[in-house]
């Protein structure tokens, strides 16, 4: 899906030059420099994740299932078990990237050629190159001004060859679950939650990734955690749990995570090999371990810049399902269009405040399949079938969501951002916005 790393590229450009932009979103108005609104987790790491990876130099046990020694390796088992907890799920697994999780999670619903399933048209590649490898068809749904699929729009999409609905929480938004999940529910289709870019939101009180029948996290650099890389899937299913374990360690089972499901249901299938190292796992336990304290930091940045623009005359914010929840990485104002949305931007820039549009632009995932040739072969069951023919892609199949994209700027925030440089912000936006809204 889009990642922070997009929306901040797209920042840089705003700006004219990666230094630019950095001295633009550091430096306010006084010349005082900011915080980073970037790679969250790494301005984190302290003593604790360098002792998890020295520990395992030291142990010489880099592999999760063994080593030298007579004490097995525990990181990865411990991080899964940690993260399972923090969000709410009964079962964990750590995988090598948020793309290995969802490529482990289309293997858990068994989405295979002939499936389709119905997922957000603007959204990260991983989500439907996962679809696509697994043999199924992406079906596109416009998205609504939460930059999240449309609940309203999924239903039309729905037919007897759907597996399955992504509900991807865009750029630390949770989606409208309740809806959602209430038509996948009539229908009796699965729901994976796609919480890549949302690691630790919410959604009236749940975590997301606790709701839906499998959920998917990503712990890349751009992530709310991060090891550099690493992901991680989660659900309440043991049937689920464990056809993504075997799918993710060449369709085996390891012990540790048998005695989880209790009785094993399945057989050896073939798979791929997603085993997180201990390395990875050592450092992400260290992060989970953080993740509260750089939730907190975010929301209270966001927060103290939604009480200072709340009042000004017919702003119009990104939608929240659940404000609440949101992991507030950045505060979304929408226009009348593209041009009234454009002067606010190079408007906020001349106050040393840098914004950009969401995810970093409007070219949308859905372009390459417009001639339909993006397959890993060229008899690749996918596109060739009679229903592969049918299905529309490219632009003409999502108007509202590229005219939202169009229409909506935000300014991006850091878990360390303190009240000076929320201020300065909110000084720029209070300035800008009432005279963009007046004269153009």
């Amino acid at each position: 899906m889009p990642s922070r790393r997009v929306f901040l590229a797209s920042v840089a450009a705003a700006a004219g030059s990666a230094g630019k932009v950095r001295s633009q979103s550091q430096s306010g108005s006084t010349g005082r420099k900011r915080p980073s609104a970037e790679y969250f987790g790494p301005q984190f790491y302290d003593d604790k994740e360098k002792r998890e990876v020295l520990d395992v130099i030291e142990t010489g046990r880099p592999f999760r299932w063994y080593g030298p020694g007579d004490e097995p390796p525990m990181k990865v088992l411990t991080f899964e078990k940690e993260f399972g907890a923090r969000m709410q799920c009964k079962y964990c697994l750590a995988v090598t990237s948020g793309t290995a999780a969802l490529q482990t999670a289309m293997a858990a619903l068994e989405v295979g050629p002939g499936d389709e399933v119905i997922l957000p048209a603007w959204t990260w590649h991983s989500c439907y190159t996962a679809i696509v490898l697994a043999g199924g068809l992406p079906v596109f749904a416009e998205i609504d001004e939460s930059f999240n699929i449309d609940p309203d729009d999924i239903e039309r999409l729905i037919t007897p060859r759907t597996k399955a609905i992504i509900a991807v929480h865009l750029q630390g938004n949770p989606a409208d679950m309740d809806s959602i999940l209430a038509i996948a529910k009539k229908h009796r289709i699965r729901v994976l939650e796609d919480c890549a870019q949302s690691v630790g939101g919410s959604y009236k009180g749940k975590p997301l990734g606790s709701m839906g029948d499998i959920a998917i996290y990503s712990l890349q650099l751009n992530k709310t955690i991060s090891a550099g890389e690493g992901g991680a899937v989660t659900t309440n299913d043991p049937v689920l749990f464990e056809r993504a374990g075997r799918f993710h360690d060449v369709g085996s089972l390891r012990g540790v995570h048998e005695k989880l499901v209790g009785k094993p249901q399945l057989q050896p299938f073939v798979g791929c090999n997603f085993r997180m190292s201990e390395f990875t796992g050592g450092v992400l336990l260290a992060q989970t371990r953080k993740l509260d304290l750089i939730v907190g930091g975010l929301r209270a940045a966001a927060g103290r810049v939604y009480q200072g623009i709340g009042d000004l005359p017919g702003i119009r914010l990104r939608n929240r399902p659940d404000p609440g929840g949101e992991l507030g990485v950045a505060v979304f104002i929408g226009f009348n269009g593209k041009m009234q949305r454009d002067a606010y931007m190079a408007a906020l820039k001349k106050e040393r405040v840098s914004s950009a549009p969401p995810g970093g632009s409007v070219i949308l995932p859905i372009q390459p399949y417009i001639e339909k040739k993006v397959t890993v072969h060229p008899a690749w069951p996918s596109f060739t079938s009679e229903r592969g023919r049918q299905i529309q892609y490219g632009a003409a199949c999502c108007p509202r969501t590229i005219d939202i994209l169009n229409r909506f700027a935000g300014v991006p925030l850091g878990p360390k951002f303190a009240r000076e440089d929320t201020d300065e912000i909110v000084a720029a936006i209070r300035k800008v916005y009432p005279a963009i809204v007046r004269t153009t």
